[in-house]
């Protein structure tokens, strides 16, 4: 019986790792594709910028990340955007630091706004505004609230009037 902390090593078993001088089994450290139903090991990261309506297809990241996805060679050729989206495919990035990769990917999304590839959302302020204010929100917590006192309101016009007094 091996107990937590007390395994024996075991030399150089390909696709294991070790943390902290425990023998894991089952843990690799190969990424799988993130699609459902999909075994293949994973070669391409899949990134959504929301902001710009565009999906970043890019060699595969050094460390995971939760808002992303890891793509076999098969869904990374394959995968589309959806509708009114633009899809940028990135075959080779050498750049060591997240952040740079990050100025790249914002780069690339503002140099397709700027020839016109990727329009910029167009927000009207007052529509805003109102979608902000709590009494012609139609955000279902401000909403409810303002039904509830509307049936209060309508509701107060009937009081409880106590007898006078006068019992026989």
């Amino acid at each position: 019986m091996c107990m937590v902390g007390q395994s024996t090593p075991r030399p150089g078993v390909p696709g294991r790792r070790r943390a902290e001088g425990l023998d894991l089994p089952g843990v690799t450290t190969r990424r799988h594709c993130s699609r459902p139903g999909c075994d293949r090991i994973a070669v391409a990261t899949m990134t959504y910028a929301y902001a710009e309506s565009t999906v970043v297809v890019r060699p595969l990241a050094a460390a995971s990340s939760p808002h992303s996805w890891d793509l076999c060679e098969r869904h990374a050729e394959r995968i589309t955007a959806p509708v009114g989206w633009e899809l940028v495919r990135v075959d080779r990035v050498e750049i060591d630091d997240e952040d740079d990769l990050t100025a790249l990917a914002e780069a690339v999304a503002e140099q397709g706004r700027s020839r016109g590839l990727v329009s910029s959302p167009s927000v009207d302020a007052s529509e805003q505004e109102r979608a902000l204010d709590p009494r012609t929100s139609r955000h279902p917590v401000y909403r409810t609230k303002r039904v509830a006192e509307e049936r209060r309101r309508r509701r107060s016009h009937l009081r409880v009037v106590r007898g006078g007094g006068d019992e026989d």
